[in-house]
Formats: C-alpha cells, structure tokens, sequence
C-alpha cells in the first residue's frame, strides 16, 4: 500500500487532487484509516492515476475523465474512440477561436497585425492549400468558382405518437436548419424561427468569420422576434451558413449538430438543458442523464420574451468528405450515437443516409417528431 503522499509522486497528482478525485469517484483509495482517515492506494491504481493525470493534461473535463475511464476498463478501442472524438472536437473549437481571433484583429487594427509566428511552416502552408481548395482561389491569389460545395437533403418526420408536425428543416446551398417547436404553436415557431434564418444572405468565400457570426446571430433574434406573440410556445434552433470552406454554427436549445469525419463522429454542439449543465458539472452520470424525466427540460430556446437568448456561436474548417448532420432530439433521444454514426457512415449518399435515420428513430417507437439535414462536403 502507498499513502497518498507516495501515491502523488507517483502519479503526478497532487494529494489535493486526488482528495477530489475520491469524492467524485474517479480514483477511490484502496483503504480509509477508520481512526485517522488517512487515504492508502495500492500500486496496481497508478494505471488509472495516470491515466486520469494524462486526460487532465489535455483538458478533457471531469466528466468525460470519469467516463473514457469507465470504457477503458472493459473496452479500449472504445476508450480511443471516445479520446479521439473528444479532440477533433477541441480542434474545431480552437480553429473558431482562431478564426474569431484573426477577425476581431482585422477588424480593430488591419490585417496586417496578424501574425502567425509560433505556427509550423508546414502547416501554415497546409492550411492556405485548403482554404484556396476550398473557396476555388489559386495560390497566386487569382479566384475560381468553389471547388467544393453542399450536397444536401432533408427529411421530416411526424413520427408514430405525435399527432402533429411540430418540427421544421431547411437545407439549401448555403445554410442548413432545423428548428423543434413546442407548445401549441410549436409548429407554427419552429417555421418561423427557419424562415428568418432563410434571409441570411450567401456569404462571399472570402468572408471573414466574425462578419458571418454576426450576420448568424443577427438572425437568431430575428427569429426570436418571429416567434413573438405565439402564447405559451416557442422552439429551439440549430443552423449553420457555408462559406465554401467553413461552416459557421447558430445553436439554442436541445436540437443537435454532428460531423462525421474519417469515420470519427463529434458533436458539434452541446444540449442547452438542466440534465446537460448537472452532467457537464459532474453532478449526473451521462447514463443516467437518458432516462430523467426532466431531460428535455430547457434552459435556452426562442420564445420571444423580453431578451433574446445568446446563442452558441462556432465556425468550423471543412473537409472534403466531411459528413454534417443538423436534428432534432426526435432523433438524438431515442437512437444512441452509435446507431447514428453506422447510418451515416453507411456508404450512400445523403437521401438515403436521411431515409435511415428517420427509420432508425422509428424502430425505436417514434414518440416524437423528427427533423433532420445530412450534408456532404463534395467536389463542385
């Protein structure tokens, strides 16, 4: 047996964390003195340990830890899958800041105050590769038409126990949608909410990112303007605007984004619901989080009271190949991840990967109603 002093050198974990730690289950001692309390570990816990300290060195919340940690002990393939998923989606969000950062700079002191010293040459040069790829421009700075565009479709689905469509989609060129409606003019919020997102004008490849969050957020509270007056309803909102390179993404409420990417599938977007804040506390079990009652129970949503909800904003580089699917929890409630990333991944193209999905929620009962959008990143 170690005591916790020991088992800190050891670990690389300081005997404050590893306190913590024991109180939220991810490391429990081996022994407790009764008398004096005194934390014992035994040596075959240094695994876990430093697995815990590695996951906390690459910033992955409390709450996943505990879960990649759970998989680990019965299944590690799953455990990477689940360390992988977790980074591309840390990728994505640094790539929106970075975005955001480089706009914001441009826009307060000219772009030539940007610089990108501590980036790898290599890299650097990789990067602009896509990005002309991607918008049709040449390495001489001479532009084309977009080398890649949206390939889309849309599918709706009343369901088998709801006896309305309180659901809404969109999926065009340039900007994809889905909206959930609730209450008795759920239906009609949710056409609404898409309809003022469907004036967001196609941006230019050479947009800067900021301009087209901002055009996004605008848009949200027109929709929150258009849900107005609606008694007792309203609707969440996920929708995102291609730029020929980069998808920027509006989300409130439980509705949901993914991308699916070399066979990785990630999350793009986190669930604005009380269960959702309780888990990503660490106060609730993810597994537990499916089967409360309150789990659909929201703490953002377009209702038109007297404040517009702040939306979460993101900008995400594309890929060709890259796979996005906008839903509803009609969808994402009842199937698990798992079904979802075979459907997509299934090898056909985005009709058929919508028809499946839709059919995947109905296996499982159909209790609510479904809106979804596939969209494939595809040569022009």
């Amino acid at each position: 047996m170690l005591t916790i002093g020991d088992f800190a050198r050891a670990s690389r974990l300081s005997a404050k964390a590893l306190r913590r730690y024991d109180e939220l289950g991810l490391l429990p001692p081996a022994r407790v003195d009764p008398f004096t309390g005194y934390r014992y570990y035994a040596a075959e816990q240094l695994e876990r340990a430093r697995l815990i300290a590695w996951l906390r060195g690459i910033g992955m919340p409390l709450a996943e830890v505990g879960r990649v940690c759970a998989l680990y002990a019965s299944d590690a393939s799953g455990a990477a899958r689940a360390i992988r998923g977790y980074w591309a989606r840390v990728e994505s969000e640094t790539a929106a800041r970075r975005d955001l950062a480089a706009s914001l700079v441009d826009r307060l002191k000219g772009p030539t105050e940007m610089t990108d010293e501590t980036t790898d040459e290599t890299a650097d040069a990789a990067t602009d590769e896509t990005a002309d790829a991607a918008t049709g421009g040449t390495a001489d700075g001479t532009a084309g038409r977009p080398a890649f565009v949206l390939r889309t479709a849309v599918r709706l689905d009343r369901g088998l126990v709801r006896a309305a469509q309180q659901d809404a989609a969109h999926a065009g060129p340039h900007l994809l949608a889905v909206a959930d409606g609730y209450g008795p003019e759920g239906g009609r919020a949710a056409l609404a909410a898409v309809g003022a997102l469907e004036a967001v004008p196609p941006p230019a490849p050479s947009a800067r990112a900021g301009d087209v969050l901002n055009a996004l957020e605008d848009a949200v509270r027109a929709a929150d303007g258009a849900v107005s007056g609606l008694a007792e309803s309203g609707t969440t909102l996920t929708a995102a605007v291609w730029t020929g390179g980069r998808l920027a993404l509006a989300h409130v409420g439980d509705s949901r984004a993914y991308l699916l990417r070399d066979g990785a599938f990630v999350r793009l977007t986190r669930d604005h619901t009380v269960v959702q804040a309780l888990v990503d506390a660490g106060e609730l079990d993810p597994a537990e989080a499916a089967d409360r009652p309150d789990r659909a129970l929201l703490l953002k949503a377009l209702d038109g009271g007297e404040s517009a909800p702040e939306p979460e904003l993101g900008v995400h580089e594309t890929r060709p190949g890259d796979r996005y699917l906008l839903c509803t929890d009609g969808l994402s409630a009842v199937a698990p991840a798992d079904d979802i990333r075979r459907a997509l991944a299934a090898g056909v193209g985005p009709d058929e990967a919508a028809e499946a999905l839709v059919a995947l929620a109905r296996e499982r009962g159909g209790p609510d109603n479904v809106a979804c959008v596939v969209a494939d990143v595809v040569p022009a």
